[in-house]
């Protein structure tokens, strides 16, 4: 015998005609019309125990709970999934044919015939969860993800955000996934902490170097009460907590350790992302609710469009300028300063520039990255004469002489001075010059921190820094920035003068960028201008 249910009141010919296709009516009794499910016309007429349940679910004004549940029972064989998680991936099983009912998810699985299963990236998995619930579907959870998910206690968070941080925290929340986009020195550590005591559940921090790491730690046993929770997973030290801190690189390499453990996801300087290894980090776990902090919302090879699906999208962004007319960071001035190569040096430059476009084709650089990369001779070609290009432009006199002239002027100010360079020969050249704090990535890192340290408990001085110091870099007092060399990146130069932007009474930043007139700088110096 089917199992029965009963409508209440009476029914119109369209809807009758719907249940006998996968019921028999039996007639009334006490008021109501009774009806029994029939297997064979289900068959017949193409409905599976979903359809019948959503159909009934759709009636229930006029259906009892109780025979809605009873119906549900006689299907529960039909209706069960069975989700596992294998450490790489979430599968789903079932007895039905499920193929139908996953063609409406926003992701597409993959059937594993060895495995008898559908299987998924985990990151999809509560999603995946939550839309099979709403089709009916009777889960039987096997995987033991996130089973002591709750941190230990409830967290004090003891700082006091400004309001764009708590705006920030704000709109996150109201969707628990998302990207925000402030500018360096704006705050971003302490909004996620706030996060992190308002979830209150097991979290892990992605940051990209083991310096940031320290810097997190320290800045969550500051603004909470969370010390005996927070962990540090990097090298040799790998100590898993509620809690827990770890780079980009030991993420990726740890990814099943750390999978079932953490329901929060933060990945900061989240531009890093994109790149494949770290994507992995992303697809890899589960967790429903991530936050991604950057200083940018863009990535110059156009990527960006990739973080949304694994974080979110931009769920709150202010720029620079916004914040600094607000007086949270440090009023600035930016001043470009173009220096003309001498006439030698220009004319190699204008020659190399002609064979360069015979090369190149009328190809973007990343499109002539890519083609050298499969053995292109053009492209090739053109990579050569491009940083022959580079080389002429670095070492011209007129800008190093420049950067020196500006360097001495602003020191005589009392000015802490960062000069940016992208190159470590010139680094070395302008160091040397100014007698300056040097910081690249060929000098060995306790000497690295050793100049840093001098440098940050100088009143008045100059450090020269490659790339290496644009992740990261916290010296408050720097009010002077000299952008020598750099590339087109957006992402780059907001960075670089953010650290100029560490807000003290009575500071002004100003940030120079030096450019070399006639050539490559002047378009990117225009690219840059974007960011702001």
């Amino acid at each position: 015998m089917g199992a029965r249910f009963r409508i209440k009141g009476w029914l119109d010919n369209d809807t009758y005609g719907e249940l006998l296709g996968f019921s028999n009516y039996l007639g009334r009794y006490q008021g109501t019309s009774v009806f029994e499910i029939n297997e064979e016309k289900m068959r017949l007429n193409g409905y599976s125990p979903i359809d019948v349940i959503e159909k009934l679910r759709d009636l229930e004004r006029n259906v009892f709970i109780e025979d809605i549940k009873a119906v549900e029972n006689h299907f529960k064989e039909s209706l069960s999934i069975k989700i596992d998680y294998d450490g790489k991936h979430v599968l789903l099983s079932s007895k039905v044919y499920l193929k139908q009912y996953l063609s409406n998810f926003y992701a597409k699985g993959k059937y594993d015939s060895s495995k008898k299963s559908y299987i998924f990236e985990p990151y999809l998995y509560v999603d995946l969860k939550k839309y099979l619930m709403s089709r009916g579907f009777i889960i039987e959870d096997g995987t033991n993800i996130f089973l002591d998910s709750k941190l230990p206690r409830e967290l004090s968070f003891n700082g006091t955000l400004r309001d764009y941080q708590e705006e920030a925290v704000k709109k996150w929340s109201e969707k628990g996934k998302g990207v925000i986009v402030l500018p360096t020195g704006s705050g971003k550590t302490v909004i996620a902490i706030r996060a992190i005591a308002k979830l209150g559940v097991n979290t892990l921090i992605v940051v990209y170097t083991k310096e940031h790491i320290k810097q997190w730690s320290n800045a969550i046993k500051k603004f909470t009460d969370a010390d005996s929770l927070v962990g540090e997973f990097y090298g040799e030290d790998k100590n898993i907590r509620p809690i827990t801190v770890t780079t980009y690189q030991s993420a990726f390499r740890n990814v099943t350790i750390f999978s079932k453990k953490f329901k929060f996801l933060i990945f900061d300087e989240a531009h890093h992302l994109p790149a494949e290894k770290f994507k992995a980090i992303a697809i890899g776990m589960p967790s429903p609710f991530r936050m991604g902090l950057s200083a940018i919302a863009v990535r110059e090879d156009g990527k960006e469009d990739e973080i949304f699906p694994l974080i979110g999208g931009i769920v709150y962004q202010k720029s620079p300028g916004e914040l600094s007319e607000k007086g949270y960071l440090a009023p600035y001035i930016i001043r470009r300063i173009r220096v003309d190569l001498n006439r030698e040096d220009m004319k190699k430059y204008d020659e190399l520039k002609k064979r360069y476009t015979f090369f190149s084709k009328g190809r973007r650089f990343d499109e002539i990255l890519e083609a050298a990369k499969r053995g292109e001779k053009n492209a090739i070609n053109a990579l050569r004469l491009k940083a022959q290009m580079q080389h002429i432009v670095q070492n011209s006199e007129a800008k190093i002489n420049k950067v020196i002239e500006i360097a001495k002027n602003e020191l005589s100010r009392g000015s802490k001075i960062i000069i940016f360079t992208q190159y470590k020969e010139q680094a070395e050249t302008i160091a040397n010059k100014l007698g300056a704090f040097l910081i690249h990535g060929g000098i060995e890192e306790k000497m690295r921190i050793n100049a840093l340290e001098s440098f940050k408990n100088a009143k008045s001085s100059i450090l020269v820094i490659t790339t290496v110091g644009d992740e990261g870099l916290d010296i408050p007092d720097a009010n002077i920035g000299i952008f020598v060399s750099g590339t087109g990146s957006r992402r780059q130069f907001v960075q670089r003068l953010g650290r100029l932007l560490r807000p003290m009474p009575g500071k002004k930043s100003i940030l120079y960028e030096i450019i070399a007139s006639r050539t490559s700088e002047e378009a990117q110096s225009r690219k840059r201008r974007n960011a702001l």
